[in-house]
């Protein structure tokens, strides 16, 4: 051995010095004896068993404060199961957050202010060509190409590509409700229902299932559409002319104003396609505003509630029930001695259900002496 070496518990208490400095290297006390892992055989043990070995491995010998030679101390085991423990807490509340966002309210429902117009003589009738060429829908576009969009610029709480979402998603509602063919005559109410909130989808329903003339259960609020067993389009392609207005309601909302004339060129439903049918076509105008409110979710999720409706549609009677189908006056047809149907009893409780009309004005119709584009 080299150099001095203290045992593991630290010198000897004994006191013991000079000369015994010498041997203290070689000296071993109680200490290095537990400490060592071999241990020899007593000479009773050699005898008894001379294929014994010289020594012996020793078991370990237990460590202190609670850990085993070797092995994974009850400390670690408790921190390991501890942080099992948090983590699935975590994931658990990560599910059921109790202070997640609370559901959105429902949307505001849709109001709808209906006004048919009647016309003072008979409903013009000719082809459509004709009765385009002198109408004053005679410069209007034609179909999808009439719904035109503004310029989308950023407003104070809203990025410009915010903007042009909801001018996009106002634009589609007008081309369906109100151009698409299939919801016009056909019956279709999908491609409409798919583009409302969550919130107004229900009432939708409802206006569709029983339509009522209440201001808010009209199906007529929601799309235009006519009856197919008694009306059919003369040309599918529709006359519109209108515009798109967008501004802030408030720093979570933008509300879109879509106002449009849609011109339809119509026909009985009896009459066939022929080309005798065809000169028997009339036009119905159908003024159109709707005012849509977007807010965030709706952007991202191409929605949109629709806030207020107001329609100015003719020529058509004013006792005609207008709440699940519009009713044009066709070629020819004239309203005569015309009012509400029924009277109005002023002890009734609730919304009156007389018809408020108006006077379509002849420059509204075709005419021969209007001049041709």
């Amino acid at each position: 051995m080299s150099g001095r070496v203290d045992p593991p518990d630290g010198p000897s208490d004994s006191g013991a010095s000079g000369g015994d400095d010498e041997y203290r290297s070689l000296v071993f006390d109680e200490s290095f004896i537990q400490a060592a892992r071999l241990q020899e055989f007593s000479a009773q043990e050699r005898l008894e068993d001379e294929e014994h070995a010289a020594v012996r491995s020793r078991p370990p010998v237990e460590q202190s404060e609670g850990r085993s030679g070797g092995g994974v101390s009850k400390q670690g085991v408790i921190l390991v199961l501890l942080i099992a423990v948090a983590f699935g807490t975590a994931i658990y509340m990560g599910i059921r957050n109790p202070y997640d966002s609370p559901p959105q309210p429902p949307a505001a429902p849709m109001r709808l202010d209906m006004l048919p117009l009647a016309p003072r003589g008979a409903v013009p009738g000719a082809t459509p060509a004709d009765l385009y060429e002198h109408s004053p829908a005679a410069q209007f576009r034609t179909g999808a190409d009439g719904v035109t969009l503004p310029p989308a610029r950023r407003s104070k709480h809203f990025s410009e590509s915010q903007v042009l979402s909801a001018l996009t998603g106002a634009k589609d509602y007008v081309i369906e409700s109100s151009l698409d063919p299939d919801v016009l005559t056909g019956g279709a109410v999908r491609p409409v229902h798919v583009l409302l909130s969550p919130g107004q989808q229900r009432q939708f329903d409802r206006s569709v299932e029983s339509p009522r003339s209440d201001g808010r259960h009209a199906a007529t609020g929601w799309m235009v559409r006519f009856d197919p067993a008694k009306v059919a389009l003369a040309d599918p392609k529709v006359r519109v002319n209108g515009t798109l207005t967008v501004e802030e309601a408030g720093s979570n909302a933008l509300e879109v104003t879509a106002d449009h004339v849609f011109v339809y060129a119509v026909r009985p439903a009896e009459a066939g396609e022929d080309a005798h049918a065809a000169k028997g076509a009339s036009l119905f105008t159908v003024r159109r505003a709707v005012r849509f409110h977007f807010d965030r979710e709706d952007l991202r999720s191409h929605q949109m509630s629709v806030e207020q409706v107001s329609m100015r549609a003719g020529p058509m009677a004013c006792s005609s029930d207008s709440s699940d189908t519009l009713s044009p006056l066709l070629a020819g047809k004239r309203v005569g001695h015309d009012g509400p149907a029924g009277g109005t009893d002023p002890y009734a409780r609730g919304r009156s259900s007389a018809s408020v009309c108006g006077v379509l004005a002849a420059s509204a119709q075709p005419s021969p002496d209007r001049p041709s584009r």
